[in-house]
């Protein structure tokens, strides 16, 4: 059974294929995302939570290892699973070059998809652990409080007046903070910000 904010993508162009993996991944309790085509994927602004890729190998137009390479220009680190039809060597050693977590034959016994899902995810759980330590050790004092006052929904003039500093310095803070945790937005920095605090629920 799944963690219940493990995330699963299925990219795959058939729609038997998406809906037979949905309906064998729900029934085990994983929240389930499909997508037709690369480019509705693609565009797909996917949560910050622990989440692999299912992707098929050959698809028309842009193929598998296609969408690998550009979700790694992207800079969106996620786990994925090659699905394919055919035995294809070089391809699938070209995957895994790329860093794919597994490679599955369609028909995908469902022990063989659980068993990649899982580890994929697994993955994506320890990177997301190792990289939320990294950042928090990272941070000083100041922007520790700050990022406090922001999780609790305080603006810049009460984080200033709590912490005994200027209104402009908090916002200064704020921009940094931003720009360290690639945030967009001040929902993006929330978001960011909650795996990083010791005990975000004790925030008032």
């Amino acid at each position: 059974m799944s963690e219940s904010h493990d995330h699963v993508h299925v990219l795959d162009d058939d729609e038997s294929v998406r809906m037979a993996i949905r309906g064998l991944l729900t029934a085990s309790g994983y929240l389930v995302h499909c997508y037709g085509s690369p480019g509705e994927f693609l565009v797909t602004d996917t949560p910050e939570v622990p989440a692999c890729l299912l992707l098929d190998l050959e698809m028309a137009g842009v193929n598998g290892l296609q969408v690998q390479r550009i979700l790694q220009r992207q800079g969106r680190h996620m786990p994925i699973v090659f699905m394919s039809a055919y035995r294809d060597v070089p391809r699938t050693v070209q995957a895994f070059k790329q860093g794919a977590s597994d490679f599955l034959l369609k028909p995908i016994e469902p022990e063989w998809l659980f068993e990649a899902v899982e580890t994929a995810l697994t993955a994506d759980r320890a990177r997301r652990a190792a990289l939320s330590a990294q950042r928090q050790m990272s941070l000083s004092d100041r922007e520790r409080a700050v990022l406090l006052g922001i999780v609790g929904g305080r603006i810049n003039r009460e984080i200033a007046a709590e912490l005994g500093l200027s209104e402009r310095t908090i916002k200064s803070c704020r921009a940094a903070l931003m720009r360290r945790l690639g945030a967009g937005s001040l929902a993006d920095l929330m978001r960011l910000a909650r795996p990083l605090l010791a005990d975000p629920a004790s925030i008032a």
